[in-house]
């Protein structure tokens, strides 16, 4: 597993579902020197493991009490937090039909009982890698090429599945827009080279300040940054936009265009809700946005906020 090796901090996560032990033991033993080793016994289960510990790759038994293993693949391919999850079937069957059906419906790969130990090692090396390969491209699309972080692209994406899950769970989800202040006059005055520099030292201080795991800062565009925050009333949003104004303080980026300061400053709109099936992600940017655009229009440097 070079490349994951070279490319990725950790090992990869496999999740082994079937409802019998010793097969279980038997794949453990096979890859617990290389992988993280996680287990279901039945479909329920491995449908929620999947979502929370989102497995680099699942190795499924068809034939399984209550729901079989096709049923679960169904279901985890239908859903967007599990969908891309690669899949290995693990069967006794071997019929064309099974094996069609099982690929069908979004399987990468059918290995049939009794294991062969090394052609098991070898399928899952390929989809292991494979999958890293895959992620690792998609995170160079997914970045901004200035500041290194989340592009839009990455951060509609983002915001569709927190929407998604707030909807689900019933939580609050906050959104930031942060804006620096008097940008174009930095830039005219400094010059783009430093304008740039700026940029990358901002992206870096507001990623840094928000530091959970599913919590995301985004470059919006321009000189505009956003930040998505799962499970987040607005007191939670406000703390944290307080404090990613006092980290930008604490870098002093001087600022001779500044009508506000003699040094680099924010403005940041911050807005929280309650999602809701039938409502839209976009009316969260919108009151963001136009908070935003109130600390603006009343002076800069500040922070104005909104929640329903």
């Amino acid at each position: 597993m070079s490349f994951w090796i070279e490319h990725c901090q950790g090992r990869p996560k496999l999740l082994v579902v079937d409802d019998q032990p010793i097969n279980i033991r038997i794949i453990n033993e096979l890859f617990r020197a290389d992988c993280d080793m996680h287990m279901a016994t039945h479909g329920e289960q491995a449908i929620a493991v999947s979502k929370t510990l989102q497995p680099d790759l699942i190795l499924l038994d068809i034939m399984m009490a209550g729901m079989d293993g096709l049923e679960v693949c169904r279901r985890l391919k239908s859903d967007p937090a599990t969908a891309a999850i690669p899949i290995i079937f693990i069967t006794a069957k071997s019929e064309e039909i099974d094996e069609a059906l099982g690929l069908e419906l979004g399987a990468v790969d059918y290995i049939s009982k009794p294991l062969n130990s090394a052609i098991v090692r070898a399928r899952v090396k390929t989809h292991l890698t494979l999958k890293l390969q895959n992620d690792y491209l998609k995170g160079l699309a997914s970045l901004d090429g200035l500041t290194g972080i989340p592009n839009r692209r990455a951060f509609d994406t983002s915001l569709a599945q927190a929407w998604s899950q707030a909807c689900r769970e019933a939580g609050a989800l906050s959104l930031m827009l942060i804006d620096i202040d008097y940008f174009k006059r930095y830039n005219d005055h400094y010059g783009h080279l430093e304008g740039d520099k700026c940029l990358r030292q901002v992206a870096k201080t507001i990623e840094q300040s928000v530091n959970r795991p599913y919590d995301m800062a985004a470059r919006f565009g321009g000189e505009e940054f956003a930040c998505i925050l799962p499970q987040t009333n607005l007191q939670g949003a406000l703390t944290l936009a307080k404090q990613i104004q006092a980290n930008i303080r604490q870098l002093a980026i001087a600022h001779a265009g500044s009508a506000v300061s003699e040094q680099l400053t924010l403005s940041i709109g911050v807005a929280s809700l309650q999602p809701q099936v039938g409502r839209e992600s976009s009316e969260l940017i919108a009151m963001a946005d136009k908070q935003l655009y109130q600390a603006k229009s009343n002076g800069r440097n500040q922070l104005h906020s909104a929640t329903d």
